[in-house]
């Protein structure tokens, strides 16, 4: 297989980096080059919610020095995205514009929980040594500029995810507005943090073992990696390393602590609030080591490329990830397991034998899967508006794996599976495409129809059999039990099926 050259470009919230790989799928990935400027685009956002004119021409004028880097080498693709700083700034619209007008670089801004995937695709790329250390209780702490994202692991699989705004540079711009000085950083880091992390224990840790935490950042990794301790395997550093290393930053200045750690003075305030907010977490969680892989988000971006293109696999199931998230997601608002496992088997069936039909693939039929797996967390909140409340629960709630249109369509879906389908307002949703709006029609009325045959909630059909019949969907049912309520409350689901697809779902029983 040929060598492709890519780049990938991260525009984050405190500096825009760059990474040239070289890709195949006998080599792997190898890295030929990372250059990286400090431009301070989350200040801004956070403080005053925009960015400024003059923010933007620096943005530029760098970018059209990654150009023409790309260019000297021949590189074939490219994939740039923007995080946090961008995606919260009110003018995002009117400066992407800019960007590509001016530089020719199409820059996309990823939600939190695509960011969060990517960094997390560049950890299981690792290896043997991402799979041996999520067997046992382990937290990934990815922290960045606008927030940090803790998800849990527990028995190689993963548990729960979930956002917190506590990026090292929100914190920083918070510090300035309370005229902070610097003998006062770690008290007030140390409370907004607790803060944080005392109604996370009570949801998400309760009586969870967490042994080690792996940690996704820039400032903190560097250290750990050059510094760390004596591991086999780099990156790796215990409680006792990572105490005398606070205790470092807590008794040197800035200046000082530039020299003794051998980092330029402008990333050691970053530092600093980092170390402080892992130590803050360690004791929380009860963690005694910390993992730095040295991975950036510009490695994910490469190692989703490669997936894409066939060119490289990774060994880690994201989609059994995706799928525990769910489940999870799922027992929290109390929803039936039981009920949840039937309306899958039924909806999956469905989905399978009608392939030349619903043109869908692999990614649509997951999110099928999901939204049985959530079909009814809205109930946690009203019976009446189940339907409502389910949208609200699963927008609200991070999905890591899924993109916010992906998490838009499942929470439409199990909506829609409540209420009457709303034609004018899910095509008119702001981030709702044609192809998205179908999606949700197609999956919502298999779902309706999978529900359909279990209106009793008693789960009464021990086999269904499906088959496609010219203009009809045969839904053979093997019980003894009397289904008068899934026949007489049926025909209002198959409508919207037969509306969608021109076809006709039809109960019989197996004889």
């Amino acid at each position: 297989m040929s060598v492709k050259t890519f780049a990938a470009i991260d525009a984050g919230s405190y500096e825009l980096a760059m990474k040239i790989f070289e890709v195949s799928g006998t080599g792997g990935m190898k890295q030929i080059d990372h250059i990286r400027y400090s431009i301070d685009m989350g200040t801004e956002t956070y403080g005053v919610g925009r960015l400024s004119y003059e923010r933007v021409d620096e943005l530029c004028r760098v970018l059209r020095e990654f150009t023409d880097i790309m260019k000297s080498y021949r590189v074939e693709e490219y994939k740039a995205y923007g995080t946090s700083a961008i995606r919260e700034s009110r003018n995002r619209a009117i400066l992407l514009d800019q960007i590509e007008q001016r530089t020719g670089i199409h820059i996309d801004v990823l939600s939190n929980s695509e960011q969060r995937f990517l960094d997390y695709k560049s950890i299981a790329f690792q290896g043997e040594g991402f799979e041996r250390i999520i067997e046992n209780g382990t937290a990934i702490l990815d922290i960045g500029g606008g927030s940090i994202q803790i998800s849990l692991f527990d028995n190689d699989t993963l548990v729960s995810t979930q956002n917190m705004r506590l990026g090292v540079l929100r914190l920083q711009e918070r510090l300035f507005h309370l005229d902070a000085s610097i003998s006062q950083y770690a008290t007030l880091i140390e409370e907004m943090t607790q803060a944080q992390m005392s109604v996370y224990k009570k949801l998400y840790l309760k009586d969870r073992q967490i042994k080690s935490i792996i940690v996704v950042d820039d400032y903190l990794s560097a250290l750990v990696m050059q510094k760390g301790g004596n591991g086999v395997i780099k990156g790796y550093a215990d409680r006792k390393t990572m105490d005398y290393f606070l205790e470092i930053c807590r008794s040197r200045s800035f200046s000082e602590l530039s020299k003794a750690l051998d980092m330029p003075e402008k990333n050691i305030p970053l530092l600093y609030i980092s170390m402080i907010m892992l130590h803050c977490i360690m004791d929380n969680m009860g963690a005694e080591q910390i993992w730095a892989p040295g991975v950036t988000l510009c490695d994910g971006i490469a190692y989703e490329y490669a997936e894409k293109n066939k060119i490289m696999t990774a060994a880690h199931d994201f989609e059994k990830d995706i799928i525990a998230c769910a489940q999870n997601i799922s027992k929290r608002y109390r929803g039936s397991k039981k009920r949840s496992e039937t309306l899958e088997k039924i909806a999956l069936s469905i989905f399978d034998s009608m392939k030349e039909l619903h043109g869908l693939g692999r990614r649509e039929r997951l999110l099928l899967q999901i939204s049985t797996i959530l079909h009814d967390c809205g109930k946690y909140i009203s019976m009446v508006n189940l339907g409502e409340c389910s949208y609200s629960i699963i927008m609200s709630t991070e999905i890591i794996g899924l993109s916010h249109q992906e998490r838009e369509i499942v929470a439409n879906v199990v909506k829609y599976n409540h209420l009457e389908f709303d034609y004018d307002k899910t095509m008119g949703s702001s981030s709702m495409d044609r192809e998205s709006y179908l999606k949700i029609s197609k999956l919502t009325a298999i779902l309706r129809v999978a529900n359909g045959l279990d209106r009793s909630h008693k789960q009464k059909f021990k086999e269904v059999r499906i088959s496609l019949k010219e203009d009809e969907l045969i839904l053979a049912v093997d019980t003894q039990e009397n289904i008068m309520l899934e026949k007489g409350l049926f025909d209002a689901r198959a409508d919207f099926f037969e509306e969608v697809y021109n076809v006709r779902p039809v109960i019989r029983r197996r004889r």
